[in-house]
């Protein structure tokens, strides 16, 4: 069901835990599938400088927010915004079902309403902002 890259991310994630120094963190939840994520960021003249996250999550989603995180260090944060559901299709290499489509971007979701607290630009996204349909 699942290829090499989502089983290895999802049993050995090397960005899960909490940051020693962030600039922000967010939490949320994805009631679809009972997920909840948190994020951890740290900020250096406008781009991702470290990301980390925590929380109770399906192998997909520990696996994509894994595979993530390692891929917007250095990215800038406006960047961060453009990013969509087909990003992780192009990280992960395969498309994830529509049952589980919320659940590969959990991350997403997350670290962009993460983003908007840090910039508090009072804005909040939702799936539908990530998950083109």
């Amino acid at each position: 069901m699942y290829n090499e890259t989502i089983t290895f991310y999802s049993k050995t994630p090397p960005n899960k835990g909490v940051l020693e120094k962030f600039d922000v963190s967010y939490w949320e939840e994805n009631r679809t599938c009972g997920d909840d994520l948190k994020v951890y960021i740290r900020v250096d003249d406008g781009e991702i400088a470290d990301w980390s996250f925590e929380g109770d999550t399906a192998i997909i989603t520990t696996a994509c927010a894994s595979i993530f995180g390692e891929s917007i260090i250095g990215m800038r944060l406006e960047e961060i915004f453009d990013l969509r559901y087909e990003y992780i299709e192009s990280l992960i290499e395969q498309p994830v079902s529509e049952r589980r489509k919320q659940a590969s971007v959990l991350w997403l979701l997350t670290t962009r309403n993460a983003l908007h607290k840090y910039l508090q630009d009072g804005k909040l996204d939702t799936f539908e902002d990530v998950i083109d349909h």
